[in-house]
């Protein structure tokens, strides 16, 4: 990773909104004593937001005096971690993922139009309302390639389909975030590839009796539910031995 440094430009000071001062005390709050300093990336990410998007260098102190940290501290987290940026953005940040199922699936094509639409990467547009970067890996590979704009993903992009995206946000309207294509979610194009043949849904060979697939799904594991709780019943509480003083 390269080098990360504070923008030259800095603003003169940096106050939390009262509104951010009590989500931060409250964020700490939820540690425990002592412990108080794990909630520097939360506030971090806060004051970041309350700046428009960067840290300034009086941002990062007053998070360190806040959690009674040591300037230096704080700083260390700030540059370390890509997700806080260290110089000012467009009201529209485009993180543009570059790792390679992205690459691989068009990535460069869509460097091309930031660089066309935009300008070069870290560059914040005239008016102040576009700015992009490549990153990592965002997580959203099946839908390669995509891009991250402040906290919304646009995914399965073409060059003609990214276009229309920052001309939408550049117009004011509000283009519709996730896949571009005739996709829900990350399911696959086109609809459903298994378990779609009818052979499986017969018993003996004949059609499956009616409500027997019902009856399946109802035995079924839900969505969230842990991969073992039809397996066994839950365990029973230790007996307390004549020590326990809950048996006083």
């Amino acid at each position: 990773m390269s080098v990360r440094r504070l923008a030259e430009k800095q603003p003169a000071s940096f106050a939390f909104t009262p509104e951010n001062l009590s989500w931060a005390k409250a964020r700490i709050e939820k540690y425990p004593e002592g412990r108080q300093q794990s909630a520097v990336i939360p506030i971090l990410w806060r004051a970041q937001e309350q700046c428009g998007g960067w840290l300034p260098q009086k941002a990062i102190e007053a998070t360190a005096d806040l959690l009674g940290m040591a300037r230096i501290r704080v700083l260390e987290v700030a540059t370390f971690y890509t997700m806080f940026n260290l110089a000012p953005v467009g009201r529209f940040h485009v993180q543009l993922c570059g790792t390679t199922p992205c690459m691989l699936r068009g990535s460069e094509e869509l460097k091309k139009v930031c660089r066309r639409m935009i300008g070069e990467e870290n560059h914040v547009t005239a008016d102040g309302t576009f700015s992009w970067i490549e990153v990592e890996c965002l997580g959203a590979c099946v839908n390669a390639p995509m891009v991250q704009i402040n906290a919304d993903y646009y995914e399965d992009l073409t060059p003609e389909t990214f276009t229309r995206i920052i001309n939408d946000l550049s117009a004011g309207r509000k283009p519709k975030p996730g896949p571009q294509i005739d996709r829900i979610n990350s399911a696959p194009i086109g609809g459903p590839k298994t378990l779609t043949d009818p052979e499986l849904f017969t018993v003996n060979g004949k059609p499956a009796p009616r409500g027997a697939q019902s009856q399946a799904d109802d035995k079924a594991k839900k969505p969230g539910e842990p991969a073992n709780l039809r397996d066994a019943p839950l365990p029973k509480s230790p007996e307390a031995d004549a020590t326990d003083p809950r048996r006083k």
